[in-house]
């Protein structure tokens, strides 16, 4: 029998394991500019490790997942943190695990709104970029400089994603 993967919403307290969830919060506004411009201040924080690293900015453009869809891998930085914050304003899937000593344990999925960013902390075992309905970008914010900064694990029997309904 196929291990089924539920989908919950994206919400600050159920991700907290993981990483950030970036979204504006109304506790972190500020007014600037004049008072013309609300800043949401410090949602996230990118993290780099190791010597030469530094941020960078980057725009990701995910192609649609079908669906039911198959999670036979997962994926982490061990050196920095990676953020997600959608550009389209189409909803999207993250797909987290908690490490089990070393290696991703069961997946969890969580359906992201349009309006919601994610930042996975250095060394969390997540799926990659997983848009939904239709072609999407994404601001990325993430590590660059020398080392191995992404290892990938394999599942020996796959879990499976049923189509979201946003």
């Amino acid at each position: 029998m196929p291990t089924m993967l539920p989908i919950r919403a994206l919400t600050r307290d159920a991700f907290l394991p993981f990483g950030d969830v970036i979204e504006t919060d109304p506790a972190t506004m500020r007014l600037i500019n004049g008072g013309n411009t609300e800043r949401f201040h410090a949602l996230g924080v990118a993290e780099t490790l190791g010597e030469g690293a530094r941020v960078i900015l980057n725009i990701f453009r995910g192609q649609p997942r079908s669906f039911p869809y198959s999670v036979t891998m997962m994926e982490r930085h061990p050196y920095g943190s990676q953020s997600f914050s959608p550009l389209s304003g189409r909803p999207y899937l993250v797909v987290v695990s908690e490490d089990e000593g070393g290696r991703p344990g069961v997946p969890q999925v969580f359906l992201a709104r349009g309006d919601q960013g994610v930042n996975y902390r250095a060394n969390v075992w997540h799926h990659p970029l997983m848009t939904i309905g239709a072609a999407s970008d994404f601001l990325v914010v993430d590590r660059d400089g020398p080392g191995n900064n992404l290892e990938e694990f394999f599942f020996d029997q796959p879990f499976f994603i049923s189509e979201p309904h946003s």
